[in-house]
């Protein structure tokens, strides 16, 4: 199940469409020319109204079977299909438009999905014919809606000559055509692929009881019933992958032979689609790599994303077209996210990265989250997190800031400060309520119970941040030991008590050495290694 094959094209103009020629691939080889087209229409000031009624006397060209088959290895989307064909079913309960809108990160395979969900809707017998458009939302011009509407006319067989100039007029032909085919017991699905604003989507909705679906990057609201695309499963990215090899070769054995190896591929390309079918296509051109060999490559020193380009289709370009719709706050504050050293980042913690206000930065976070950059944690309100790709793209993009001059180094360095030292203050406050024979108890946690609170959920943070610098790694030795043998989590206990003693080390700090080497002992002793602890 591939993402958009287009993804490379970052740069290229798409540009508008010649006269009468159709965005959409669904009737670009459709020649109208030739077709009759009689009908009746209501006219005000020279704009049609909403009630046009258009009748065909003469059978004209149309081209409602432009959908293409889902790749080989589509698996992993049982419930995804489940969902969206319980909105496009005719018979449904609910009375609400039958409008889908599949959201997701770039890769993650919402085409191929809606492909799927249109051709077992068709399967059904809920759709004589389906239209589908491609909206272009993440190229450097994307369709207008105006474009969308003549490519769509054109595919229900309207002759370029019959076209109204654009306007609500083109609109309004477009509703009387669905209106007229409805009347004729036909029922039509509108398929609106790669969507980025709901201004290029809302014109285009269908009337009646006709369906549609939509996908995009970002989470379109009001246009129908939503659903959040995620990445596959790890047996079902398998799946895809020996799919995808066995499609280019049938006795491509290297998934059944090494089962570890590709597993760890997988994970490599993190679960997406689009990622699997390129390292596919890669292992398809080199068909004595080993999977072991692959992954080892995904995973060496070089950036992931390097290895995750066929000459075709390119991950890289594909977070490049999804960055670039971002307003610039929002583009800087996804690569300052970078700087975070652990897995996930509140929202109190980035807007000390941000340096701006918690509710300018809850905003820009949602809007990030809404982008699919990043993601809401799911178990904790109020916290961030970012896929394993995105993360190491959203670092490179902070590299290259940083080499940018001087002045940006600096900004991203002071960013990174303000926030080893956000983790620190708030780790030393909350250890003042777990080491009764510390500094007085603060204000800033209101008692023991929420201070544990916050080192649970800032614990990876906290180790993270404890291997960044010398001073981090000693200040948070000493604000984590109480919490992490409260925790019971004696071998993060042992790697900061190590990392303080490495510190002092570096620091020269004489003063500090005996107390973190009594440390390390007693986080031996904790484990049981006796005579390493005696020696400490």
């Amino acid at each position: 199940m591939g993402g958009k094959n287009s993804a490379k094209r970052k740069g290229k103009k798409s540009g508008k469409p010649q006269q009468g020629q159709a965005r959409s691939g669904s009737s670009a080889g459709n020649d109208f020319r030739g077709a009759g087209f009689a009908g009746s229409q209501v006219l005000g000031h020279g704009t049609m109204t909403a009630n046009t009624y258009v009748q065909q006397y003469a059978p004209v060209p149309t081209a409602l079977d432009a959908l293409p088959q889902p790749p080989v290895g589509f698996t992993g989307r049982e419930e995804d299909l489940t969902y969206i064909l319980d909105v496009l079913d005719p018979d449904r309960s609910d009375q609400g438009p039958a409008v889908a809108v599949l959201s997701g990160g770039g890769g993650v395979g919402k085409t191929t999905l809606a492909y799927a969900a249109g051709h077992a809707a068709q399967r059904s017998g809920w759709f004589t014919g389906v239209l589908l458009v491609d909206l272009h939302g993440y190229d450097p011009q994307p369709a207008q809606a105006e474009e969308a509407l003549e490519a769509l006319l054109r595919s229900l067989g309207v002759p370029h000559e019959h076209l109204p100039p654009p306007g609500a007029g083109r609109e309004a032909l477009y509703r009387s055509q669905l209106n007229a085919r409805q009347e004729k017991g036909q029922r039509l699905l509108v398929v609106a692929d790669n969507a980025s604003a709901i201004a290029q989507v809302q014109p285009l909705m269908p009337p009646g009881h006709h369906g549609m679906l939509v996908t995009s990057r970002y989470r379109l609201t009001g246009l129908g019933r939503m659903r959040t695309v995620n990445r596959l499963q790890p047996e079902d990215a398998v799946a895809l992958l020996e799919a995808a090899l066995k499609n280019n070769d049938p006795n491509d054995p290297r998934v059944g032979q090494d089962p570890e190896a590709a597993e760890r591929l997988v994970s490599a390309c993190g679960y997406l689609p689009l990622a699997l079918q390129i390292t596919a296509a890669l292992l398809a051109q080199d068909p004595g790599q080993p999977l072991s060999e692959r992954a080892d490559a995904l995973g060496g020193t070089e950036s992931v994303l390097d290895g995750l380009d066929d000459g075709d289709r390119s991950l890289r370009t594909m977070f490049d077209q999804s960055l670039e719709r971002l307003a610039p706050q929002e583009q800087d504050l996804f690569r300052l996210l970078a700087l975070n050293p652990g897995p996930d980042i509140s929202t109190p913690a980035a807007a000390v990265l941000a340096d701006q206000p918690q509710p300018a930065t809850e905003r820009l976070l949602a809007r990030l989250a809404a982008s699919h950059l990043i993601e809401r944690t799911p178990t904790v309100r109020g916290r961030w997190q970012m896929h394993d790709l995105l993360r190491a793209y959203a670092q490179e993009q902070a590299a290259a800031v940083m080499d940018r001059g001087r002045a940006p180094r600096r900004r991203y360095d002071q960013a990174r400060d303000r926030l080893i030292h956000h983790y620190i203050q708030h780790a030393e406050a909350a250890n003042t309520h777990l080491d009764p024979t510390g500094s007085p108890v603060s204000a800033r946690f209101t008692d023991r119970e929420q201070a544990l609170e916050w080192f649970d959920a800032e614990r990876e943070n906290l180790m993270a941040t404890a291997h960044t610098t010398p001073h981090a790694a000693l200040d948070l030795s000493f604000a984590l030991g109480s919490y992490l043998r409260w925790r019971r989590r004696l071998q993060d206990h042992l790697v900061v008590r190590a990392l303080a003693l490495d510190a002092c080390t570096k620091l020269n700090d004489t003063r500090n050495r005996a107390t973190v080497w009594n440390n390390l002992g007693g986080a031996l002793q904790e484990l049981r290694r006796f005579d390493d602890a005696l020696h400490a």
